[in-house]
């Protein structure tokens, strides 16, 4: 039975797309580099930056990184904002919390980038912890963000089983999977057809209202 319950932030809590669109769009201007089509720009939501633009763009990591700097440079000013919360996200998380889940959030997101966003829509409320990457590089992957996130907990790995992370992207799922926990994966987001599936997700929605519907959620939590 689930207790504690991890969400990711872009595409599972908020609509980032436009501003990590736009912000990849001035870092690849900035490098010189152009993808084959624009639609290729969503792909760089979930996974971490650096990650994407060697994978999506091909950059060798010191490109990378160059490249993360200066979507950093646009984002931390402008592009952060360039975000809304999902209709009913917030009716859905208070929904949760007044059933006694313990609700935190775990994100590729630098931690204070996602702070900020939080704090901006007002949804900082809901949860006890919020874990993101660091901008040193040693909390880089989905999954050192959850074990980090576990380690605030103080989950056990015997208390594992107790937890669900929820998220839009397979980098959700591989990331849980490695701490050894379940995925509830959300098709609202930026997922491809079939992703979470490939990826092994044991749970999956698709609609916002549609977690609140998960059986395995209705605990009697009072």
């Amino acid at each position: 039975m689930f207790k504690y319950i991890l969400f990711d932030l872009d595409g599972t809590l908020t609509d980032s797309s436009k501003g990590i669109t736009n912000c990849v769009r001035y870092a690849l201007d900035a490098a010189g580099v152009k993808l084959d089509s624009e639609e290729r720009l969503y792909e760089f939501i979930g996974p971490p930056l650096t990650d994407g633009f060697m994978t999506i763009a091909g950059m060798n990591r010191k490109d990378a990184k160059n490249s993360t700097e200066k979507f950093r440079e646009r984002y931390n000013v402008t592009g952060l904002f360039e975000n809304e919360p999902y209709n009913g996200i917030r009716e859905v998380l208070q929904t949760l919390k007044d059933r006694g889940f313990i609700l935190a959030v775990a994100t590729s997101k630098p931690e204070e980038t996602a702070k900020r966003i939080l704090k901006h829509f007002e949804l900082t409320k809901y949860f006890v912890e919020i874990t993101g990457s660091s901008f040193d590089g040693t909390r880089d992957t989905k999954q050192a963000v959850i074990e980090e996130v576990l380690r605030r907990l103080n989950i056990s790995d015997d208390e594992k089983n107790n937890v669900l992370m929820v998220g839009d992207r397979k980098h959700d799922v591989i990331g849980a999977h490695a701490c050894g926990i379940e995925v509830l994966g959300v098709y609202y987001g930026f997922a491809k057809p079939g992703e979470l599936e490939e990826a092994g997700a044991e749970y999956i929605v698709q609609n916002v209202e549609d977690i609140l519907g998960l059986k395995e959620l209705n605990l009697p939590f009072k």
